[in-house]
């Protein structure tokens, strides 16, 4: 009885572990496709960064239009707290 509970768990506990690192693989995989997706579809919206201020609060800057726009998003919706003209990103060379 004890044998045949450890043979089995010596079978299913490896099985389990192969099935999770492939479903977090196969997550990674499509992530980087989709994001990469995203980038060449032309779009005039982009998100440029996020940032994480509490639980269910984040700062996000997008670029529309040759402007960036820095939102307030919450569980209640997106507030616009600033915009701005869009600066070229800077590059190593200027360090």
């Amino acid at each position: 009885m004890m044998l045949e509970y450890f043979a089995r768990l010596a079978l299913l506990l490896p099985l389990l572990g192969l099935l999770i690192w492939g479903s977090l693989r196969l997550t990674r995989y499509l992530q980087t496709r989709l994001v990469s997706a995203g980038q060449n579809s032309g779009r005039r919206c982009e998100l440029v960064e996020t940032t994480l201020l509490a639980p269910g609060m984040k700062l996000a800057v997008v670029r529309y239009h040759d402007r960036e726009i820095l939102l307030g998003c919450s569980r209640q919706g997106l507030v616009r707290l600033g915009e701005a003209e869009s600066q070229p990103a800077p590059s190593a060379a200027d360090d």
